[in-house]
């Protein structure tokens, strides 16, 4: 069994280091959480977006009611920072592009490890079964939720200011991280009540790209870490926030691999310390996010720890196998690297490089960055057999959801053969 010593993320202001008992009786518990005790009566706003099969064009699109990232999103989150919800102020950050040719981003963010000690993750096991007693994010109190996320019943573009909380369906929320590493950082919990442990699946994938192509900005992108990738929280959620600038992963050149089904296609990250790979296209955002989800459905069958980078509104995902914390575990990242306490998850390898030391911003270079994030890379060895194993993974998926496709077809023509037989049987009788 490996483990690493490290210092959590406090990413809700309910999140305790001992473990916490449960809720109170049917007055609720006094902390207005999103459990049992605290549900009933109990309502949020709901941002109900246009779902589709195909791609809608820009100009096809049903304009919201109101700009969705800067109006809804960003007005939530400041309204929580002015209620003192966050624990520190992150716009306050010393932040700066490192000079070269990828532009990695820095940011001092001392703030986001202080006063916690050390904890022992398991990093050699990427599912993992949830655990109640954890905390998870039925614990969080109701005001650090922006809002309920989910598909209109009706094709249009809804926003409803006080919606109840249905129970039955298990929402999807949109919650604040007290811990922000950028502005407008927050967490999207698909389906908050199933507790579903973090484990992509296809529903979680497409919601957080519906997201990523609702915001419509190239600046918000969304973030996952596995378990085993710095994922510390065993409740399944997506990270996302704005910046205002293209990440470094974002410039690397890539070199296409194959025409996948749907449309999609497949590339291999070129030039960059982290091996991955690059899913676009599709000719729905579906068929995007299949690709992308069966992918990581196979990384956490075969065990393999990683990270995800939805970039360009939804339409360009990065896949990236690490082995960092792997390492870790084994002794084989240098003191140096340690030393640093970076966490290289999805934002660090994408290129922003969250520091906690003044000594490393200061002393920030590509070449520093470049060094820590080789260590969390595949070995080009390593990278070629997990690409060949999601490859075979995904296209006998492909095959079997064919499979099925030409069965219900199939079923389809018998039901129609058996009509036409009963229509003409009819006839015959009538006559």
């Amino acid at each position: 069994m490996l483990r690493i010593k490290r210092v959590p993320t406090v990413v809700s202001n309910y999140q305790k280091d001992e473990v916490e008992e449960g809720g109170g009786g049917g007055g609720g518990c006094g902390r207005n959480c999103m459990r049992d005790c605290c549900l009933p009566g109990a309502k949020l706003p709901l941002y109900a977006f246009q779902k589709c099969d195909a791609k809608i064009e820009a100009s096809d699109k049903k304009e919201p009611p109101f700009a969705f990232l800067e109006s809804l999103l960003l007005g939530e989150w400041e309204d929580r920072a002015e209620r003192g919800l966050f624990r520190y102020d992150v716009t306050a950050c010393e932040t700066k592009v490192i000079p070269g040719d990828y532009g990695f981003i820095a940011q001092l963010n001392e703030g986001r490890h202080l006063k916690k000690r050390p904890t022992e993750f398991r990093v050699d096991k990427v599912l993992q079964p949830f655990d109640g007693s954890k905390f998870n994010f039925t614990k969080v109190g109701q005001e650090e939720i922006l809002f309920q996320f989910e598909s209109s019943k009706d094709g249009e573009v809804k926003f409803y200011p006080n919606a109840p909380i249905d129970v039955e369906s298990s929402p999807s929320v949109v919650a604040i991280n007290v811990s922000p590493i950028e502005y407008g950082h927050v967490l999207l919990i698909p389906r908050i009540l199933e507790c579903l442990p973090q484990r992509i699946d296809h529903e979680s994938l497409l919601l957080a790209l519906y997201m990523a192509s609702e915001a419509a900005n190239p600046y918000f992108r969304l973030g996952y870490n596995s378990l085993g990738a710095f994922a510390t929280i065993n409740h399944l959620h997506f990270q996302a926030y704005y910046l205002a600038v293209p990440f470094p992963i974002e410039k690397a050149p890539v070199k296409k691999i194959t025409d996948f089904s749907g449309g999609v296609v497949i590339s291999e990250i070129l030039k960059y310390p982290v091996r991955g790979l690059v899913f676009e296209g599709g000719y729905s955002l579906e068929d995007l996010s299949n690709a992308v989800s069966d992918s990581c459905m196979c990384l956490q069958d075969n065990n393999i720890p990683y990270n995800v980078l939805i970039s360009d509104c939804g339409t360009r995902i990065f896949l990236l196998p690490q082995c960092y914390a792997e390492k870790q575990a084994l002794g084989e990242v240098s003191s140096e690297l340690l030393d640093t306490q970076v966490n290289p998850a999805v934002w660090e390898i994408s290129g922003h490089m969250v520091l906690k030391r003044k000594q490393d911003y200061e002393g920030a270079s590509e070449d520093n960055a470049w060094r820590l994030l080789a260590e969390v890379s595949l070995s080009e060895e390593r990278f070629q057999e997990v690409v060949a194993i999601i490859f075979e993974a995904i296209s006998c998926a492909v095959i079997e959801n064919k499979s099925v496709h030409d069965e219900d077809e199939r079923d389809l023509e018998d039901v129609d053969a058996l009509a036409e037989v009963s229509l003409s049987e009819a006839v015959v009788v009538a006559a």
